[in-house]
């Protein structure tokens, strides 16, 4: 029988929360003893999914972040969502540098991290409906 479990949470976002985050998820994926190589790309890329619902999702507001983890096989899949406002062209936002903040505190790196850290990562979008981020890692 090969090995699947999985595991949905959801809190508001904040950025406080974002290294819970980013420990429930590497916790969940111990099951597998996965190398720290593995464990700290897919922190990282777990962050950077988050940081966006916080920083992008909900401009003037807070609200909610939901991550859903699956194991399956040697297969780790992290979606992470949000119904903020949404991306209005994902191929734009997903180069590197591009960003949407005007003051320039932000590098526009966040995809580009979660590609790195992650063998495959997709993105959908829809302006005024929120974004998800689905992020997969072999693990074996």
């Amino acid at each position: 029988m090969q090995n699947e479990n999985y595991f949905r949470i959801s809190f508001p976002s904040k950025s406080v929360n974002e290294s819970f985050a980013r420990m429930s998820v590497a916790s969940f994926c111990m099951q597998f003893d996965p190398t720290i190589e593995q464990i700290n790309d897919i922190k990282t890329a777990v962050s950077e999914a988050v940081t966006n619902c916080v920083v992008h999702a909900y401009p003037d507001s807070c609200g909610p972040v939901y991550i859903t983890t699956r194991l399956k096989g040697d297969k780790l899949t992290v979606t992470v969502r949000d119904s903020g406002i949404g991306i209005e062209n994902v191929q734009q936002a997903m180069r590197p540098m591009f960003t949407t903040d005007a003051a320039g505190e932000r590098a526009g790196l966040g995809f580009a991290v979660m590609q790195t850290f992650m063998d495959k990562i997709k993105v959908y979008s829809k302006p005024g409906k929120g974004t998800k981020v689905v992020m997969t890692k072999n693990i074996g």
